[in-house]
């Protein structure tokens, strides 16, 4: 026996089995089951999600031999002919290949005679707006007044190239587009009825892949078949499909939040050897960034993502701030719109990550007044001696900061009043600054620092970071540096908490200092004008 392709296999034969569109399903099953059958129907949608399938139902539903119902036997006579594609009273005609009048005519003069053996005589018009405009005004009076045997099925991509008058006498049904996760979950339902193993991440790669069409999606998968030899993994599917390995994408991430630029080149000559199609590499990046910026605002999303490393999408949300994933995602989307216009699509790949080294959201205020930015450069030697003797100097305070060439305005203790501007003078950059900013100093005795900081944030603590943090600490002060650790579940106001409660308090009084201002006051009452709060920003 010849293969059956998988669309054509899995093709649903009841309305129960369709996937989504209940809103269209609903709709044409309360008609049936209620005999207020309309004599023509639009069903309108992108490629793939299931016009003709619904139309080819409808038509089983109004011909089973058992009755008109929502629910057809799938076992009479009419119901099997319409299922192998030889139900004489169901016409089916593309219209791309009959768009001549003389077609439509032709078509039309075997519409005044009874069915052959059905109940109804169904005409389906698959691709309705490749019609002219001849065979449109030729179909008109029948599709207005059909004799009552004769049901009329259309289905079209474009629905904006049919004529009003046509638009005006259906009943017209919008099919949307499937969401990945729908796709996905029916993916999983025949790849375990076909017996084939699979991972959730190449089906996952599949679903998104498919871009809202089912179709699209059981091709993919066959050719996946075709390509692996019936494994399903998440390594083939990215081979087949060119998409790059989301742990390298992870890298490039790291590398990123260290602003570690060198190592961020190495992650591209690295990918370059697979020569990957570097606008689904910046697809791959962008869709990254959106689950960390996700990650940032909720957790617990990292554990219930099926398509990423929880762990990855836990440690990059922690070292780098949200304002730089904000940024980072819209330099990825400028990338893609730039890439064709690059000398190569390599340079333009490179081109768009350093942009995103070299732009970077301004620091707060509060912090750029207390401590200049320094350089990513070990401190310059102190200046010599003067060749004419000096007075000696007083002693220096235990564990006061090194002095170094950077202007003055540095931080002389560490408390929770100046903990901001010591992470920025410190030079604490990536991870440990993200971390940093979400401690608050409870004690400096000695040279011991005991920092808290909320339960919350354990998942940004690492070996690595506690390590870079003591020793920027150690270089910052001039001396050795111990940190001690502690959790609380108290909610701590800590710089990057203080942050965001500035900004809310900003807000407020912006939008209540807008309310209050006169011309706006007039408008209100005047017109009964509202406020969109979402567009007031504040001026500085």
């Amino acid at each position: 026996m010849s293969y059956v392709v998988l669309a054509r296999k899995w093709r649903p034969k009841r309305f129960a089995e369709m996937v989504g569109q209940e809103h269209v399903l609903r709709a044409l099953g309360n008609a049936l089951d209620s005999g207020r059958v309309h004599h023509a129907f639009l069903f309108t949608g992108t490629r793939g999600v299931g016009k003709t399938t619904v139309a080819r139902i409808l038509a089983k539903s109004l011909n089973c031999q058992t009755g008109v119902s929502a629910n057809p036997c799938g076992l009479c006579g009419a119901c099997r002919e319409i299922d192998e594609g030889r139900f004489v009273d169901l016409i089916e005609v593309d219209a791309a290949s009959r768009t001549k009048v003389d077609d439509t005519r032709e078509l039309l003069d075997n519409v005044q005679y009874s069915p052959t053996s059905g109940r109804y005589k169904v005409y389906l018009i698959d691709e309705v707006h490749m019609l002219s405009n001849h065979s449109f005004n030729a179909l008109l009076k029948t599709l207005e007044e059909p004799p009552p045997h004769v049901k009329f099925l259309l289905a079209t991509t474009d629905p904006q190239k049919l004529p009003v008058t046509v638009l005006s006498r259906c009943l017209q049904f919008s099919l949307k587009r499937l969401s990945a996760a729908l796709i996905g979950e029916r993916l999983k339902f025949i790849a375990a009825e076909e017996a084939l193993p699979f991972e959730t991440a190449a089906i996952a790669l599949l679903a998104r892949a498919a871009d809202g069409s089912m179709r699209d999606a059981l091709s993919l998968m066959d050719q996946l078949i075709a390509f692996a030899g019936g494994a399903l993994t998440e390594a083939n599917t990215r081979s087949m499909l060119g998409t790059i390995d989301r742990g390298h994408v992870a890298r490039i991430l790291d590398a990123l939040a260290q602003q570690d630029g060198a190592g961020l080149l190495a992650q591209v000559r690295e990918l370059d050897r697979d020569a990957p199609d570097y606008d689904r590499a910046l697809t791959e990046l962008a869709a990254f960034l959106q689950r960390i910026a996700i990650v940032q605002i909720v957790p617990a999303a990292a554990q219930q993502d099926e398509e990423f490393d929880a762990d990855a999408l836990l440690r990059l949300s922690g070292a780098m701030s949200p304002e730089d994933v904000q940024l980072y995602y819209q330099i990825a989307l400028g990338g893609r719109r730039d890439l064709a216009m690059a000398p190569e699509p390599r340079s333009g790949f490179e081109m768009t990550l350093l942009r995103m080294l070299a732009f970077r959201p301004e620091p707060e205020a509060s912090q750029t007044t207390a401590a200049p930015r320094l350089a990513r450069v070990p401190p310059p030697a102190a200046s010599p001696p003067a060749a004419a003797p000096a007075p000696a100097a007083a002693p220096a305070p235990a564990l006061a900061p090194a002095q170094t060439s950077i202007a003055p305005a540095r931080p002389t203790r560490i408390d929770a009043a100046n903990w901001a501007a010591v992470v920025e003078a410190a030079n604490l950059l990536g991870m440990v600054r993200q971390f940093a900013l979400n401690c608050v100093p409870a004690s400096f005795e000695g040279q011991t620092l005991r920092l808290q900081f909320d339960a919350a944030a354990e998942h940004r603590r690492t070996p690595q970071i506690e390590e870079k943090l003591a020793a920027g600490l150690s270089a910052f002060m001039g001396a050795s540096v111990r940190v001690v650790y502690e959790s609380t579940q108290s909610a701590l106001i800590t710089p990057a908490r203080r942050r965001v409660i500035d900004e809310q308090d900003k807000m407020t009084r912006t939008i209540a200092a807008f309310e209050e201002d006169a011309v706006v006051k007039s408008l209100r009452e005047r017109f009964g004008a509202q406020i969109d709060e979402g567009s007031v920003k504040p001026t500085i």
